[in-house]
């Protein structure tokens, strides 16, 4: 069909729809009661589903798998947790007792027992903050205030041990790296390279740890490290069932957040077969309407249609014109439709947002699913629209003009 001939056709598809614009204004009302609770309904689903996820992914404690039950375990072990496509953080830990030291800056800020914790490159509760010396550490907010120290200042960690009948007492200035926010963690404890946690289990096994200084007892013979467990992150939450699973077929006890992340993903199951229920029905009315609303129109302008075809219109050329116009409603009524539903999501994302309960879960569609929509809107009203496009195919024009 050549250029010409299309563009007349648009054009007078648009001057048919202005001319019946009473009719068009209900065709394109009836889309428009569908379209805008139906983007209503997926983005508060999309909303709120995604904001449970990503609550789930930025928090690293959903993907910690906890060893509960020591062992002994080589960094060969350790290496190989390191080299599986779901872990995505892994790093040996010394005996449970050696894991505690004391910490001081002076007579008057004291900490007892607090936590020693292995890290590395790549820690998911540390996020940018890395360690670059031996001596480094990292408290978190709590040891911080309670120490009353800053990033760059200096604290002592004290450690003791019995030996013959004597006690022995180690220590060792540290630098403060970084202090870590308590978003995700807030006991006292520092977090440091594994070859500190090392020098403590040495030092406690009765070793001479000058680093530590500490010069007597047995000389240490540097042999390989055994860890009693593994601080083990999954690289994403859906990893972290299988990584659970494995562990627990080597008998290794573990504790995980796996049960919130498979109420997220249920949640996400039901409001999903929810929104494709009522989505589905809204689109069967929807479109039983539709093709009521174009057959009749269809028949109510045969007199019309006829006439183009004694202009010289063929069969196709009006089947085209009659998609043509249902095209052009279903876009307009999509930008009613999506007109509402930006202003109606702004009513639920502020009265989501003042909610405790739902805290910051808001109602929002992405540009990619806004179009995604906007094609879907027009492809099921070529497809309505063909209905009545056949119908005005087979319109005679000689029988239908003999009525005039």
């Amino acid at each position: 069909m050549p250029y010409n001939r299309i563009l007349l056709l648009g054009r007078l598809a648009l001057q048919d729809l202005w001319h019946d614009r009473i009719i068009s204004f209900c065709i394109t009302s009836s889309l428009v009661a569908v379209i805008a609770p139906l983007l209503l309904l997926f983005g508060l689903r999309f909303g709120i589903v995604s904001q449970l996820q990503d609550d789930l992914a930025k928090d690293p404690r959903n993907l910690e798998i906890r060893m509960l039950s020591s062992g002994s375990y080589d960094q060969g072990w350790i290496e190989q947790l390191r080299q599986r496509p779901d872990v995505g953080f892994a790093i040996g830990q010394t005996r449970s007792l050696n894991t505690l030291a004391d910490l001081q800056t002076d007579s008057s800020h004291f900490i007892e027992n607090a936590e020693v914790i292995p890290t590395d490159v790549g820690d998911p509760l540390l996020g940018s903050i890395e360690i670059q010396h031996d001596n480094d550490v990292v408290l978190t907010q709590e040891a911080a205030r309670k120490l009353a120290v800053k990033v760059g200042d200096t604290v002592t960690l004290r450690v003791s041990r019995q030996r013959e009948e004597r006690q022995e007492w180690g220590r060792n200035s540290l630098t403060v790296a970084g202090i870590l926010p308590p978003t995700y963690f807030n006991r006292t404890a520092i977090f440091t390279q594994p070859a500190l946690l090392l020098m403590l289990e040495h030092f406690r096994d009765g070793y001479a740890i000058p680093a530590l200084g500490i010069s007597s007892g047995d000389p240490f013979s540097n042999k390989p490290p055994l860890y009693a467990r593994a601080r083990l992150y999954a690289k994403d939450i859906d990893h972290v069932a299988s990584l659970e699973g494995d562990l627990r077929t080597q008998r290794i006890e573990t504790a995980s957040r796996l049960a919130d992340i498979e109420n997220v993903k249920s949640i996400n199951r039901v409001l999903g077969v929810i929104f494709n229920t009522i989505a589905a029905t809204a689109l069967v009315g929807c479109i039983a309407s539709l093709i009521g609303s174009f057959i009749a129109n269809v028949d109510r302008k045969r007199k019309h249609i006829a006439v183009l075809r004694l202009l010289g219109f063929t069969g196709p050329a009006v089947g085209l014109y009659v998609m043509l116009q249902g095209c052009l409603l279903s876009l307009l009524a999509y930008a009613g439709g999506y007109s509402i539903y930006l202003i109606a999501s702004q009513v639920f994302n502020r009265a989501l947002s003042g909610s405790r309960a739902t805290g910051q879960m808001l109602c929002k569609i992405t540009l990619e699913q806004s179009v995604l929509a906007m094609v879907m809107t027009a492809v099921v009203a070529l497809l309505v629209a063909s209905i009545g496009a056949w119908r005005a195919i087979n319109i005679e024009p000689a029988q239908s003009l003999r009525e005039v």
